[in-house]
Formats: structure tokens, sequence, C-alpha cells
């Protein structure tokens, strides 16, 4: 006998989780806090598929209790869960409803599942974001310091600086501790640091946040960090491939090697030179290029082999 698949949907909110379950039709509130969390999906068996869309930090905890209990779920997008709602005839929008129209989201598109969390990772994921925010701050402060007329003002802004300095300088020191600690991701990182032009806060990104690496087609994986270009076709009419959604970290991350790959290194460096020759944008010329390295990067942690050894399909 087939048991079928159990659709759930929940609607994620700083303080609470709004479900809906297919099973009984029922919904209803429990807090966003990891107790209530646990016991409500204890409730559910592994047939169940539990649907909510990214809300970051907010969905953590759901995250981790479903990866422990073994039940599948599927993170999506919240644009695509919207754009499922309007074309649905669903224009009202509250969190009950949400939740009704993400488990019917999971009956319908039938989602892809999440790989079980990694809690290294999400750790990990946690310092590059840190870090993400002090560079900024202190790219901030420096811009700030060079448009002080008075020489007692820059210098606070350089004591700052200085505090910023340290605190990257610690965060960094965090991420290598973490990265040797943790064998699968030091194993990762050996891989992925092989590649020309990915250096260590490249690396750092691809581990955080693109989990799917090596586990999903060439496709698939350019889609997911937005280097993937869209056709803009229609009747006669044939309009400019564009690049659109996607990780925007990642993607930066990539943009930034592939800087690097094409200043040192073949074959990527002659394969930018044959795209300027055709008379390709030196920024689309960048994104192939970023393309590329993503692409050898997903064909090396499927491998499992350092560049040189690869090929990539």
């Amino acid at each position: 006998m087939i048991i079928p698949p159990r659709y759930v949907g929940i609607d994620v909110s700083k303080k609470h989780l709004d479900i809906f379950d297919e099973a009984d039709g029922v919904s209803r509130r429990i807090a966003n806090a990891a107790q209530a969390i646990t016991q409500q999906v204890a409730r559910w068996r592994c047939d169940a598929l539990v649907v909510f869309e990214a809300t970051g930090a907010y969905d953590l905890a759901l995250r981790e209790a479903l990866s422990q209990a073994g039940v599948r779920f599927a993170r999506i997008n919240p644009a695509r869960a919207r754009d499922f709602a309007r074309a649905s005839g669903q224009l009202a929008k509250t969190d009950p409803i949400d939740a009704r129209m993400l488990a019917a989201f999971g009956r319908v598109m039938q989602p892809a599942t999440e790989r079980a969390a990694n809690p290294a990772r999400n750790a990990l994921a946690g310092l590059a974001k840190r870090r993400d925010q002090l560079v900024l701050m202190r790219a901030q402060e420096k811009n700030r310091r060079s448009e002080a007329d008075d020489c007692a003002m820059a210098e606070r802004i350089s004591r700052l600086v200085e505090v910023l300095d340290g605190e990257i300088a610690e965060i960094e020191a965090d991420i290598n501790a973490l990265t040797k600690a943790e064998p699968e991701i030091a194993d990762d990182a050996r891989l992925m640091r092989s590649l020309p032009g990915v250096g260590p806060v490249a690396c750092m990104q691809l581990i955080a946040k693109m989990p799917e690496l090596g586990h999903v087609g060439a496709k698939q994986i350019a889609a997911l960090a937005g280097l993937a270009p869209f056709n803009v076709d229609s009747g006669a009419f044939r309009g400019k491939r564009k690049i659109a959604g996607g990780r925007k970290r990642v993607r930066d991350a990539l943009y930034m090697a592939a800087l690097n790959a094409v200043r040192r290194a073949d074959p990527f460096k002659a394969f930018y030179a044959r795209l300027r020759q055709a008379g390709k944008p030196a920024k689309l010329a960048l994104i192939a290029v970023a393309r590329k390295l993503l692409t050898v990067l997903n064909a090396m942690m499927r491998d499992r082999k350092p560049y040189l050894q690869t090929k990539p399909t």
C-alpha cells in the first residue's frame, strides 16, 4: 500500500508559526520557539512534506527541528509563493491564508526538498554574514573619513575603523578555526581553493551559502546562483537573455573570483579574451567566466577531485 504524501504549509513570522495541515484541514498557530516547534513536528509522520517561505533567521528553529525529526521540507522563494497565489486567484493575504496556500503549493508544484541542516555550516553562514556587515561598516566609515574636513573628526573615524579592523580579524580567525575543526568543511575548502581565482572569502561564501554544490546539475546550480541567462522571446521578437534572481552574495563572490581568474590563470583568461574579441562587453564576459567557474566547482565537488583532475559535464 502506498501512503500518499501529507502536505503541510507554514507561514513563518518572528513570533508565530501559522500551520495548515491538509491531513486534517485545520489551521493552528504556535509560538516560533524551539520547544513549541519540537512538540508540533513530533506529530508529523515521515510521509509529510512541510513547505514554508525562506525568512532568514526566523525559520532557523523550524529547519533544525524538521531535520532532527527526519521530516522532509521545502524552503521556497517568497516571490515564487506569491506568484503561485496570484495564479490561483488568491488575492487576499493573511497568515492562515498563506499557510493554506503553501500547502497547496507543495501538492501542485512538488518542490525539491532541502538537505538536512548542518550545524557547522549554519555557524559558518552566521559568521560570514557578520563579516559582511562589518566590512560594509568599515567601507562606509572610510568614505566618511575621506570627506571629513575636521582633523579631529577624521581622527575619531580612524579610531572606529581600527575597532572594526579588529572585529573583522577576530571573525576571520573564528572562521578559520571552524573550517579546520570540521573535517567535511575543511575538505570542501581544500577542493575549492585548488580552483584558480577562488580565494578565502569566495570559498567561505560558497561553503556557507551553496550547500547544493556537487549534488545538482550544472544548469540548476547556475540558476541557484543567479548566473543562468533566461530567454526574453515572444513571437518573432528575440530579446536579450538576462540573468535574474538567485543568491546575490554567492554571485558577488563568484564575480570577484572571475576577476582574479582572468588576470592570472588559463583557461579562464583565454576564455575571457575570446569573449572580448567577439565583441562581448567586459561585464558580460566576466559573468560568463563566473558561471564557468561555478560549473567547474560543481563538477569538482561531485567527483571529490581538485582542479585539473575534473572534467565538468
